[in-house]
């Protein structure tokens, strides 16, 4: 049974990914359909339990197969219609290594991976519950309500508990409590393998979408990054939501970044919006945060439409991509507000006059940017130079891809990013919490949340191109 929901859950999610990805894509593109298709297929799962203990169903099994059933038969009948049959272009190879270098390159890559796996393994079973308060009190605690509670789960939201924060969204949980469902009792490695298949599937995501777009040399520098940041791993396996929601937030940027990619006939394929979409309403289901994120992303599609737009890209196609975006969302959105209304109300703007009151304070404003300053520079847990100051460094020195082309999805996807953070800085003004403590305990998985897209739109905009276009010369250059 427990063999059966995972085909269950893998086979949804690709066949949602599917669903949207044009039909005649390249085979490279297997890699980045299948590291979708796990985070996508575990968010479908939790919204089948969250279905079946709202309505109070008998027959779990049943409904997993109906609804696979539906999406297959979506599959078959409506992909020919749904998809377009342009071949997008290929990626573009910035740098060709020498044999030597490329040899280098691949062993740290796979030393990179391995250490990776390895940590993440060690942690989860020397941590079988989860290594922090948010793991067992908010997250597994949400899933074990969920479980036992049947008919009665809701016991699991009430305002008695509010250290437990009922108002969080619940795809970790649910999916969680789904795979508990099949097994019969609550076993502690269904936390941990989900943390860690959304870990690897992080990096997978990352290196298969850069590898489309910029070639393998980028991809294996940008998974190397992110796979190298110590907080990373460790939170890979903590049984938090902070990696997950990371995973959904980079589906967003890099699906976006597809988009713009035109295919061989300079036509848009609008299956990976609408995936884009999708990815941004699991990011809700996940956390309060991924609200935010996806508020800040409607909110940047706007302000592009008038100042960011490609020469070949009209104003009313613009407005399609976001009529497409919301699209996709929408039921995810939907769920959330079903959800929200049978949760408690937060804490977070329980009291207007004392948010006032916070907001007009300007020392707190000092508090929250210097610790943001301080937490930029010891962000990741790296020695001795830390990949925030490393990153930043070389994007001043090294070109930009396209130099004097417009990027519309990496300055979306910057305005995107500042956004969000910038809404974290206004929650942490008027929280109802004692402010140091907030920022002690989360401001460094709040930036964990976004790292995955800054490597990934780091990788993605600068070039290692070299001047001279004769490939000897090239290699002599990179040499």
């Amino acid at each position: 049974m427990f063999l059966l929901a995972i085909l269950l859950c893998a086979a949804s999610g690709y066949l949602i990914v599917q669903l949207a990805w044009p039909r005649f894509g390249m085979s490279s593109d297997l890699l980045l359909r299948l590291s979708l298709s796990v985070g996508f297929g575990l968010g479908f799962f939790s919204v089948i339990f969250f279905v079946d203990r709202a309505v109070n169903l008998k027959h779990l099994l049943t409904l997993d197969i109906v609804c696979f059933v539906l999406l297959l038969g979506c599959h078959f009948f409506l992909r020919r219609s749904l998809m377009a049959s342009n071949v997008p272009q290929p990626a573009t190879q910035d740098l060709v290594l020498p044999a030597w270098l490329h040899r280098i390159l691949i062993a740290g890559f796979a030393i990179t991976v391995a250490a990776a796996l390895y940590s993440t393994v060690a942690l989860a079973i020397r941590h079988p519950h989860g290594s922090g308060w948010d793991a067992f009190a908010i997250w597994n605690l949400h899933a074990r309500f969920l479980f036992r509670g049947g008919s009665n789960w809701r016991e699991g939201l009430s305002s008695l508990l509010p250290w437990s924060h009922p108002d969080y969204p619940l795809l970790l949980p649910a999916a969680v409590a789904h795979f508990w469902a099949y097994l019969g009792h609550e076993n502690p490695a269904v936390p941990s393998v989900i943390g860690l298949t959304f870990t690897f599937s992080t990096l997978g995501l990352l290196y298969s979408s850069l590898a489309r777009l910029r070639g393998d040399t980028m991809a294996s520098l940008g998974l190397i990054t992110l796979a190298s940041t110590p907080f990373f791993i460790t939170q890979g396996s903590a049984q938090y939501a902070d990696v997950p929601l990371s995973f959904f937030f980079l589906a967003s940027v890099a699906l976006r970044a597809l988009y713009e990619q035109p295919s061989n006939h300079g036509t848009r394929q609008r299956g990976f919006i609408a995936l884009a979409g999708i990815a941004l309403g699991f990011a809700a289901w996940t956390k309060n945060e991924g609200m935010l994120f996806l508020f800040a992303t409607m909110f940047a599609l706007i302000l592009a439409q008038r100042r960011f737009r490609n020469e070949s890209t009209t104003e009313t196609a613009d407005w399609h991509a976001l009529a497409i975006l919301l699209l996709g969302a929408a039921p995810m959105l939907g769920v959330i507000f079903w959800f929200k209304h049978l949760a408690p109300p937060g804490d977070l703007f329980s009291s207007r006059v004392i948010m006032l009151h916070k907001m007009l304070t300007p020392a707190r404003y000092w508090a929250i940017f210097s610790w943001h300053a301080k937490e930029y520079f010891r962000f990741g847990e790296w020695w001795p130079i830390p990949a925030t100051l490393l990153l930043p460094a070389l994007a001043l020195v090294l070109p930009r891809r396209d130099s004097g082309q417009p990027n519309p999805s990496l300055r979306l996807s910057i305005w995107t990013l500042t956004l969000t953070l910038g809404g974290y800085f206004l929650i942490y003004v008027v929280t109802p919490n004692q402010l140091y403590w907030h920022l002690r305990f989360s401001l460094n998985r709040l930036f964990l949340q976004l790292w995955p897209s800054v490597v990934f739109l780091f990788f993605s905009s600068v070039s290692l191109r070299f001047a001279s276009q004769d490939p000897t010369q090239a290699q002599r250059n990179c040499i």
